[in-house]
């Protein structure tokens, strides 16, 4: 009966486990997209920034009609850059919170496996108990058990 016990509340703490593993790394998954599409939008940026400096030689280099148009490119590209660098960093913002909160799901299930790992050394220690006779074994196997509940409920709870 105790071993019946014991694996239906490691299987809990298992199945957890497991979603909290699966959850961190889908967060995971997001932030790495999101970091790309922020390095994308950052490449754009150097891209705007030399057109910009080109349009800037341009200005220089010519006069009249030609040196104004250049001007007028400078302006357009100095805006869409600020608008680039604003969406690059609002990128880079949301994969770094994406990352964060990898972070703190994973450490859920770091404790939800220690208390697997507990949980099966009870029942292991359980069988061997109700083989062998041992009573003693049977408090070993219950103190593993407390030791994989409390490991099990700090996993659960912790965020």
């Amino acid at each position: 009966m105790l071993t019946a016990v014991l694996s239906t509340i490691g299987a809990v703490f298992a199945y957890a486990g497991g979603a909290r593993q699966t959850d961190a790394m889908l967060l995971k998954n997001e932030a790495l997209l999101r970091k790309s599409e922020a390095d994308d939008q950052w490449a754009y940026y150097q891209a705007k920034s030399q057109k910009q400096a080109l349009a800037e030689l341009g200005a220089q280099l010519t006069s009249g009609d030609v040196a104004a148009g250049y001007r007028s490119n400078v302006e357009r590209y100095e805006k869409e850059r600020k608008d680039i660098s604003d969406k690059a960093t609002a990128l880079d913002n949301e994969a770094r919170a994406l990352n964060e909160d990898s972070e703190r799901h994973i450490r859920p299930h770091e404790r939800l496996s220690q208390a697997m790992t507990a949980m099966q050394i009870s029942i292991a220690l359980a069988s061997v108990a109700a083989l062998t006779r041992r009573k003693w074994l049977v408090g070993v196997s219950i103190a593993a058990a407390a030791t994989g509940l409390g490991l099990g409920i700090v996993g659960w709870f912790l965020t």
